[in-house]
This record gives structure tokens, C-alpha cells and sequence, in this order.
């Protein structure tokens, strides 16, 4: 827990520090993470080429959300702690935009050798979450810890955590450009209102 404790705060800080400038007259959401200027234009951090498997066998890649704004969280399907929370408020928000064409939703499992795509499928069939746009998706180990870096998502493999899995409860939002745009604290009812907010905002935006 210690180890997590030092990521999530580093993590809080980074976005803290590196969102956009809004003015009063910008109503658009910030985004967030790193920035830098190249040849006089600024560069924001963009999430990565990714492929995970999902739980229709099928592959997910950064086309399934072309011109789509996509929310993220991290989770294992044995969780004992924190992911049903997660999952809760998760299934609030396919609730509320349910039928919006342009929002998509991504769990990764970060519990690889027991969930599987079966595994996985059952998952989905058990929250009544049809094919199509939530998807629950596996892979290589590696490449979902690293790409859980990338969405400032702290996940780590720890034998003393519960279930053997330290992990942050967030849920990002992602816009069309790959760009990180807002965050929930998905154990906080009250954090997704306001987030859930954001998200249509996102939305009013594109």
C-alpha cells in the first residue's frame, strides 16, 4: 500500500500541474498530463497504439473509438476490495449514456492469468452488459500495466494487497484525439456526478 500510496500522489500532482490553461471564456475541459512545445505548437500527452482482446473474442484498438470519446478503468473480475464499488458507478454512467453513440467504455482486467475471455464474457453477462459498447478486454501482462501509466492509472501486482492487486479505483475520460481530458474517483458517488457532468460536456464539445 505504501508503494501505491507515493504513485497515487505523485499521479494527483502531475495532473494537477499539467492541464491546459482555460480562460473564463473557455468552456472546454482541460487536458491533462504532460506537455511540451515542438516548432512553436504545444504538445500534450496522447494515449498510445493499444490492442487488447475483449470479451467477444474480439480485437479493440484505437479505431473501435475513431472519432469517439471513451471512458477507462482497471479492474480483476476476483476483486475483493474496491472494483464492485467501481463497477457500481461504472454501470451508472452506461446507464445515463446509453444509446449515445459517441461514448465508449474500456475495463481492463489486470488479472490476466485468471481472466480470460470466457471469464471475461461471463462478467459481462452477469452486470446485463450486451456486445457491443462496454468492453472488457485482457492481454499481454506488460502491455496492460504499461498502458495503465499512460492513463496516470496506478496498478500494480502486490501478494499483500487484497486479491493480489493494488490498484487505483479512477475512471479516465479519453476524447477523439487520445487526449486525457477528466477523472473520476470511482469508489465516490458524488466524485462521478460531477464527472458525469464533464462527460457531457466532452460530449457538447465534439
Amino acid at each position: 500500500m505504501i508503494k501505491h500510496t507515493i504513485l497515487f500522489v505523485a499521479i494527483v500532482t502531475l495532473l494537477g500541474a499539467c492541464v491546459q490553461n482555460n480562460t473564463t471564456e473557455d468552456k472546454n475541459l482541460p487536458i491533462l498530463g504532460n506537455r511540451e512545445v515542438v516548432n512553436g505548437d504545444t504538445v500534450y500527452h496522447k494515449v498510445p497504439d493499444f490492442s487488447f482482446i475483449n470479451q467477444d473474442s474480439q480485437v479493440i484498438n484505437n479505431a473501435t473509438f475513431k472519432d469517439k470519446a471513451y471512458l477507462v478503468d482497471f479492474f480483476f473480475t476476483t476483486c475483493p476490495s474496491i472494483c464492485p464499488k467501481v463497477k457500481q458507478q461504472m454501470l451508472r454512467i452506461y446507464d445515463k449514456f446509453d444509446g449515445e453513440a459517441r461514448l465508449g467504455l474500456m475495463s481492463h482486467t489486470i488479472d490476466t492469468k485468471h481472466d480470460s475471455v470466457p471469464v471475461l464474457k461471463r462478467y459481462a453477462d452477469d452486470l446485463g452488459i450486451p456486445s457491443g459498447k462496454w468492453h472488457f478486454v485482457t492481454g499481454d501482462k506488460d502491455k496492460i500495466f504499461d498502458i495503465a501509466d499512460e492513463y496516470f492509472i496506478a496498478a500494480i501486482e502486490d501478494a499483500n494487497a487484497p486479491g493480489g492487486f493494488d490498484h487505483s479505483g479512477r475512471i479516465i475520460l479519453v476524447d477523439k484525439n487520445r487526449h486525457i481530458r477528466a477523472f473520476g474517483e470511482g469508489t465516490d458517488p458524488e466524485s462521478i456526478d460531477k464527472f458525469m457532468v464533464q462527460i457531457q460536456q466532452l460530449l457538447d464539445e465534439m
